[in-house]
């Protein structure tokens, strides 16, 4: 079983998203871009591996591109993040395209998806993302 595979294995109701890479395996139970901002922000070093993600849209291909992915499994991607994953050659597979991303409302854009819709430079969009989320964090 290759590490594709395997990550789309370990993806089950409790787990978002699951990286491998041979004997190495990171999940988390977080929604949303969280884990691969937590994962990048604690210097986890995920060169070459592979993810399974539940919602994959252009913030969290940005985040696959800064980290060094090389494959992906989204159960639900956006067109945007399919865009992304083509220009930085990152291969993917999916179940479900979707124009967009929704918001957790369900009337609107994901605002993750709004941070970055004017990038496509992984550094940039890293940097816009932790400011959206400081700045929902302090709107709560």
């Amino acid at each position: 079983m290759n590490n594709l595979e395997r990550a789309k294995q370990l993806l089950n109701n409790n787990k978002t998203c699951v990286l491998v890479c041979g004997d190495k395996v990171y999940d988390s139970e977080e929604s949303g871009i969280k884990p691969m901002l937590n994962f990048i922000e604690n210097n986890i070093n995920l060169k070459g591996f592979s993810v399974a993600d539940k919602i994959v849209g252009k913030a969290a291909a940005l985040l696959f591109v800064q980290a060094g992915i090389t494959e992906v499994f989204a159960k639900t991607i956006s067109k945007a993040g399919t865009e992304i994953l083509n220009k930085f050659n990152i291969k993917f597979e999916y179940d479900i395209l979707a124009e967009y991303i929704v918001n957790r409302k369900g009337d609107g854009i994901c605002p993750m998806e709004q941070a970055v819709s004017d990038t496509d430079d992984p550094n940039k969009a890293y940097l816009l993302l932790r400011a959206k989320v400081e700045t929902l964090k302090n709107k709560k």
